[in-house]
């Protein structure tokens, strides 16, 4: 199935840098045995200024009354927006990424399907990271929209 088409109203260009080379089979090994993996969350697109990932909507994301959960979709926000940071380190550099804050708005309620999630930058620093998680329907319709930091931080 195709990803939905997103507003683009701010792109910055740096994220040119994705180390795009195989970055859907790579990012792809990392997720085995963690939530993402058990979520169902799969990693859809890499461009040069967003990565786009979808989940499904069903009994591992539901929550009690049958819609989706909105911590499955803060565990959305948090994968797509922490594997962009991943993609964005060289290699060279020995430094990862982890979470420092995440907030999110829940729009809308969604049954069943699967929901994506497109993380663009708001800020790309040495120190942090900064992202803009919206996360849709199949059809475009805006069911969260999350902003994530991400701490940048050196390998021991």
């Amino acid at each position: 199935m195709k990803s939905p088409s997103f507003d683009d109203t701010t792109k910055i260009p740096l994220l040119a840098m994705f180390n795009k080379l195989n970055a859907l089979e790579r990012i792809k090994q990392l997720d085995n045995n963690t939530i993402a993996g058990h979520l169902g969350i799969e990693y859809v697109e890499v461009g040069d200024d967003y990565v786009i990932a979808r989940m499904p909507v069903d009994h591992r994301t539901h929550q009690p009354f049958g819609i989706l959960h909105g911590g499955a979709s803060v565990v959305l926000a948090e994968t797509v927006g922490s594997i962009a940071s991943y993609l964005i380190l060289p290699e060279s550099a020995h430094q990862y990424a982890v979470g420092l804050d995440i907030n999110a708005n829940h729009i809308r309620g969604v049954k069943s399907g699967w929901v994506y999630g497109k993380a663009t930058p708001i800020h790309i620093g040495r120190t942090t990271h900064v992202w803009e998680i919206r996360i849709t329907t199949e059809d475009g319709k805006l069911v969260c929209i999350s902003r994530l930091t991400m701490a940048i931080l050196s390998t021991p």
